[in-house]
């Protein structure tokens, strides 16, 4: 991956996708495959905004079973089958133990029923999938002593046990939707990052490209493609904005779903589902309200989602330290034993994804699926079809439907083809084999906390990685060698790295969990100001919008400033944040 600029400006492309998201590298990744000749750009890095910040969730579907969605129920189920086969690395299934109490619908029968209805709905769940750690085990349940010998601070007099079933987790989402941008890059895609679209170009009431400029030279260029798909999320809205072609555009309305990271070890390899205080309006079959989750994730605690009615520009979307009091306050109050407080808060994370036509601030609606406009009907504008995706699972399934759409106008649409291929770094037949071997064959001075860290972020390619190690380094050094001096050189050379915050955030393990300590980010920057030749002047500013990303992203002030002058090891992980506060994503 290299980032070349000119090459956007130098022909006419079949498919321009704006937004490198998880739906829009998934998109030119699909096109790509097809014969295409495809450009994807994104006003910032590829992965960042909603797709780095979610809950870390594959969705199997379940929840669609309580409105009866059968149909979406088991398009989720074959598309976290998908990733779970595909990014062996970076997919993996999470059991998830929810709680039964009494009778009625907290109790046994009630949840083990609709689990066991799911069971038979997903029978064909792990179907080509190699490895047996990755496959989706059925319904099981745990009794009362099995729960509270997992989960003590459960103790009820009401508890009877728990009902536990199997979704995936994602290691790293900013790299899974880099895995799919580079597999673009692999079918043939041109691909750029900080390329930001200003408006479209036309011909009549044809899109045929856009008009972009490079943030980082500022250089303002044309972009010509047969036909255009806008899959800038959030965003997408802000595009067709001219009242000539579009008329008046009612932005739609986003729910800001919201999670939070706490420095605590999980008790169990098990995910747990509390009942919560906000409820489903919609939902056909449900229990009393929603469920919130604190779920294992890179041995902390993932709390979430806390879902908002969010009327504002996207760019203005963040968590309030009053937000997350209340949020802790309802955790208490559903789960009193948890005895949560505010500082044990590293990060608070969030984004936007559509919600139901009908949700207000009192009562939620909540989106069930991914929003599709063919503007042929909408607005009598061809060339141009807009995706706005609601669940990184459906990712590959809702592009795949969005250019089936784009693609009857063009005179010589290529059929879809059979996507069995692994994304780069996926080609593993089971896991813990991989990694066994590459534990034994790396060298002795290689740390090897250090070495798990890579085999998850790059899978098969960890290799390509330690090749920019030096031996010498080991010779040198009295301790084992941490990678991350290679995976910095790798970002920057192999994977369009340009801006220190898109390895802390984004290319490594560093930006998704607290702080990972001033005197690292400096030792980061000074690596990265060699392999660029930034001056000392850039470097700095890299330094301080790194400093506000994180800082945007914890609601207290006054702790981003304790964790910043902690000695954090190498291996730490500090949260995903907003890129640079005054430029949009």
């Amino acid at each position: 991956m290299q980032r070349n600029v000119p090459l956007l400006a130098a022909r006419e492309f079949d498919v321009l996708v704006i937004g490198a998201g998880a739906f829009g590298a998934a998109a030119a990744r699909d096109a790509a495959l097809r014969g295409l000749d495809v450009a994807l750009i994104d006003a910032a890095d590829f992965g960042g905004a909603t797709s780095a910040e979610c809950f870390k969730i594959v969705h199997g579907g379940i929840r669609y079973l309580q409105h009866a969605d059968l149909a979406r129920l088991r398009s989720s189920c074959a598309q976290r089958s998908a990733l779970l086969r595909m990014a062996p690395h970076l997919v993996n299934p999470l059991p998830i133990a929810i709680p039964t109490y009494g009778r009625g619908r907290r109790g046994r029968l009630f949840l083990g029923a609709g689990a066991c209805v799911y069971d038979l709905l997903t029978l064909g769940r792990n179907a080509h999938i190699r490895d047996p750690a990755r496959r989706v085990r059925r319904t099981r349940w745990l009794s009362r002593t099995e729960v509270l010998s997992t989960f003590p601070h459960l103790e009820a007099p009401d508890l009877s046990g728990a009902v536990v079933f199997e979704d995936g987790q994602m290691y790293n989402p900013p790299r899974l939707v880099l895995a799919f941008v580079k597999a673009s890059v692999a079918a043939g895609a041109t691909v750029c990052n900080y390329v930001e679209a200003l408006n479209f170009l036309w011909k009549d009431s044809a899109v045929c490209g856009v008009r972009a400029r490079d943030r980082l030279s500022g250089e303002v260029f044309d972009i010509r493609a047969k036909l255009t798909l806008n899959a800038a999320g959030p965003w997408a809205d802000y595009l067709e904005r001219e009242r000539s072609q579009f008329g008046h555009v009612l932005r739609q309305p986003f729910s800001r779903d919201a999670c939070f990271v706490v420095e605590r070890a999980p008790t169990s390899v098990y995910g747990l589902a509390v009942q919560g205080l906000s409820r489903d309006k919609d939902a056909l079959l449900s229990r009393a309200a929603r469920h919130l989750f604190a779920v294992p994730w890179r041995g902390r605690t993932l709390f979430g989602v806390w879902h908002r009615l969010f009327p504002d520009s996207p760019d203005k979307a963040r968590v309030e330290h009053q937000e997350l009091e209340r949020w802790i306050a309802e955790l208490n109050m559903v789960y009193p034993a948890l005895e949560l407080s505010p500082d044990e808060v590293t990060f608070a994370n969030c984004g936007l994804v559509p919600f139901g036509d009908t949700a207000t601030d009192s009562e939620l609606s909540f989106g069930k699926e991914s929003r599709l406009v063919d503007h042929r009907k909408a607005h009598d504008v061809t060339g141009l079809v807009t995706l706005v995706g609601i669940r990184f699972t459906t990712a590959r399934a809702d592009a795949r439907r969005a250019l089936d759409l784009l693609l009857e106008q063009h005179p010589r649409a290529p059929a879809a083809v059979r996507d069995v291929q692994p994304l780069p770094g996926g080609d593993i037949e089971e896991f813990a084999a991989f990694e066994r071997q590459a534990l034994a064959a790396s060298p002795a001075w290689l740390d090897r906390r250090s070495l798990r860290a890579l085999l998850r972020n790059h899978g098969t390619e960890y290799r390509r990685v330690l090749a920019l190690l030096s031996p010498r380094d080991g010779a040198r050094a009295p301790e084992s060698v941490d990678s991350l001096p290679a995976e910095i050189a790798y970002a920057v050379r192999e994977e369009m790295a340009v801006r220190l915050d898109d390895v802390v955030r984004r290319r490594t393990e560093l930006g998704t969990a607290n702080h990972p300590g001033r005197a690292l980010l400096e030792a980061l920057a000074a690596q990265m100001a060699s392999l660029l030749g930034w001056s000392t002047q850039r470097t700095a500013e890299e330094l301080e919008h790194v400093e506000r990303m994180l800082s945007a992203h914890l609601a207290r002030p006054g702790k981003l400033a304790e964790q910043r002058h902690c000695a954090a090891p190498l291996r730490t992980n500090s949260s995903p944040g907003a890129l640079l506060p005054e430029l949009p994503h």
